[in-house]
């Protein structure tokens, strides 16, 4: 648990983000962002962030507003450790969480370099202070939604692959038509928690509801602004974790929704991939 001062630095670190929006804060230094030091102290509310949740988003909201740029290297973990407020090893976990999501890459002897940040088109789709909750959301979803897909392929019926097949073609329309699709994108990833035929896959992920359907929105503008091969590729992933269900090969229907979602993180954060 944060303390009330820092919680409250952190609260202006991120008000002063939305104001700028996408402009980069070339006037401010990593130091005047996060003025008092992050601590830990018993328990008051429960949804502050925890230490390391809270240096976590402070380096993934630098990065995004190019703080940090495209390139650059990072301070060294001592220097952050100083700057945060926070010990070596949080700092060195929450690193690790963006060399994960292809944001970071350490290079051993030489530190951590900024691979690449979003475009700043980004930060039309959703205010700063919840970027951090969208790759969390993905963080859980490779775990939730990959052994969905694994009970799916042992247990769908034939009403659930219908209904499967339905939002894929669905999905395919759209790509045709222009239109965003993530009302269908959504109901086939909810149909496949359904398929798996355990209600704690279904509700689990309908907690995720908002955040999931502001990362698939983010994600299918995104994808109308670059090339359209970007939005095919997408679809050909939904079509073999569906051949990977209806096949009832239950490790492949795994992996291939693990990689699914894996590659959305990277293409919200790291752009297109080759």
């Amino acid at each position: 648990m944060i303390p009330s001062a820092a919680n409250r630095s952190i609260i202006r670190f991120k008000k002063t983000v939305i104001q700028v929006k996408r402009r980069r804060w070339t006037a401010r230094t990593p130091a005047q962002l996060v003025k008092r030091p992050v601590t830990q102290s018993s328990p008051t509310n429960q949804k502050a962030p925890s230490l390391a949740d809270a240096v976590y988003e402070a380096l993934l909201s630098r990065i995004v507003t190019g703080v940090y740029p495209e390139n650059s290297k990072l301070p060294t973990e001592a220097e952050l450790a100083e700057d945060l407020g926070a010990s070596r090893p949080t700092v060195r976990a929450a690193i690790a969480r963006l060399r994960e999501s292809g944001l970071v890459a350490s290079r051993r002897g030489s530190g951590s370099f900024v691979l690449k940040r979003p475009d700043d088109s980004f930060l039309q789709f959703a205010p700063i202070e919840s970027i951090a909750d969208i790759q969390r959301s993905y963080e859980y979803r490779i775990m939730l939604e990959g052994e969905a897909a694994y009970f799916a392929a042992e247990r769908a019926g034939v009403e659930h692959l219908d209904k499967m097949s339905i939002e894929l073609k669905r999905m395919d329309d759209a790509i045709e038509t222009g239109d965003m699709g993530t009302g269908e994108d959504y109901r086939f990833h909810l149909a496949i928690c359904e398929a798996a035929d355990n209600h704690f896959f279904v509700s689990s992920f309908q907690a995720l509801t908002e955040v999931s359907l502001q990362a698939m929105d983010i994600s299918r503008n995104l994808s109308s602004r670059s090339k359209q091969a970007r939005r095919v590729i997408v679809q050909e992933e939904h079509h073999r974790i569906f051949n990977a269900i209806r096949a009832r090969d239950m490790d492949a229907a795994r992996m291939r929704m693990q990689e699914h979602i894996r590659n959305a993180r990277r293409r919200i954060f790291e752009g297109p991939l080759s």
